[in-house]
């Protein structure tokens, strides 16, 4: 049987090390040889010895497990074998962290992490999103994080002289050093919303960078 289809690239080849690695643009692959976290419904596909279980979000377990208030959950990929990791045919990145590195990012961003990583959730109140606020995961530690951009992201440098406002529905992280506040704007939600209600922007302020995306459309608003 003859197709493009078959190209080698789109090919999985055998693992050459534990640990995640790209598939392609819209994919990672990890080969556990152990344990790793990933958001629940990501797997796309897997072969070896491995078992998935749901990260519940018993009460004070909520901070721990659960990474977003829209709803979004871990689960841990236990054993040996391959897996495969996407979601909604967004683009992957992976981001290797070195001691002393610390990186924001929302919550519908996070793909999948080695289980080196620690990781705090955080909210912003009142950022006018689902669930009444911003929920980011401060992640720190070695290791690598596989994070989910819906089109190629614009990586923006922040300094103390030019704070950055971004759309609280477009943010995908941000350098953990960065201050961060709230701005509040009738003038700038009914230029860019269409509307006159009032709009919130998420104002980051210091040294560091902001990474957005080129949507503000949630995964609410799209399943509608």
């Amino acid at each position: 049987m003859k197709s493009d289809l078959f190209a080698s690239e789109n090919l999985a080849q055998p693992a050459a090390a534990p640990g995640m690695t790209l598939q392609n643009a819209k994919s990672v692959k990890y080969t556990v040889n152990g344990e790793m976290l990933a958001r629940q419904g990501s797997m796309v596909a897997f072969r070896g010895n491995l078992q998935f279980e749901r990260k519940g979000q018993g009460i004070g377990g909520m901070l721990k497990r659960a990474v977003t208030g829209e709803g979004l959950a871990l689960m841990s990929v236990r054993g040996q074998g391959e897996a495969w990791f996407a979601h909604q045919a967004g683009n992957c990145f992976i981001i290797d962290f070195e001691p002393g590195d610390a990186l924001t990012i929302n919550g519908r961003n996070v793909l999948c992490f080695d289980p080196t990583l620690s990781y705090e959730i955080k909210m912003l109140k009142g950022a006018g999103m689902t669930g009444g606020g911003l929920f980011n995961s401060l992640f720190t530690g070695t290791g690598k994080l596989a994070v989910i951009c819906d089109g190629h992201p614009i990586i923006i440098p922040v300094t103390a002289q030019n704070p950055v406002y971004v759309d609280t529905d477009a943010v995908v992280g941000w350098s953990a050093r960065l201050e961060t506040g709230l701005h509040r704007s009738q003038s700038v939600g009914s230029m860019i919303r269409g509307g006159s209600g009032e709009a919130v922007q998420l104002m980051l302020r210091g040294e560091g960078f902001v990474i957005v995306r080129p949507s503000e459309v949630t995964e609410a608003a799209a399943a509608h």
